[in-house]
């Protein structure tokens, strides 16, 4: 009959399995996490990734500007907000610091710029008409269920823009409405990794 193995037994076999942890390796786990927390500090404090990098042996510091640049690039979302283009404009000046490829870097940043350029400019126009939309459909069915409950209405005033089912309905409307935006986006994001 065979032998039966703890699961630390079995953990340690597959780990041999595996073998060591090459010099690269170490470096890359060690490095691209500091390189990430030096891109949070960018982001959020502002300090200067050129003098940040300079401190830093050139034989680790690809990893930080690896984890550097992984951070940068997820930090670069929809212009929503004043916070969100601000921290887009620290991403993609921070991504242009730690990026040799600097024409192909501004490349990819003219597609995005044309996005959020859509984004803020019909994006938001597409967003106010079936925000109005969404709202006049759902006073037709309120007035609708009230007449049928109450036989009238008359002096009852609905804020339908407060109801929860609203809220939810303009959710799942403006996820729809900024997925295709989201998808390029994603896409531009995943050119400038491939960037050197």
């Amino acid at each position: 009959m065979g032998e039966i193995k703890s699961a630390l037994e079995i953990a340690m076999e597959k780990a041999e399995k595996l073998g060591k942890a090459t010099d690269e390796e170490r470096l890359k786990w060690k490095y691209v996490p500091e390189g990430e927390k030096l891109a949070a500090r960018y982001i959020k404090q502002g300090c200067n990734l050129v003098v940040e990098l300079s401190q830093y042996e050139e034989s680790i510091k690809k990893y930080i500007m690896e984890g550097v640049g992984d951070i940068l690039i997820r930090n670069i979302n929809l212009p929503s907000s004043d916070l969100a283009k601000r921290n887009n404009r620290r991403a993609m000046e921070g991504l242009k610091t730690v990026k040799s490829d600097k024409a192909s870097v501004e490349n990819v940043y003219s597609k995005m710029r044309r996005i959020f350029d859509h984004y803020v400019g019909e994006g938001e126009q597409q967003r106010k008409q079936a925000y109005e939309s969404l709202k006049a459909e759902f006073e037709a069915k309120i007035k609708q269920a009230l007449q049928q409950q109450l036989g009238s209405f008359v002096g009852i005033k609905i804020d339908v823009e407060k109801q929860p089912q609203f809220q939810e309905e303009w959710r799942k409307m403006q996820t729809q409405l900024d997925s295709q935006y989201l998808k390029l986006l994603d896409e531009y994001k995943q050119e400038l990794s491939a960037i050197s």
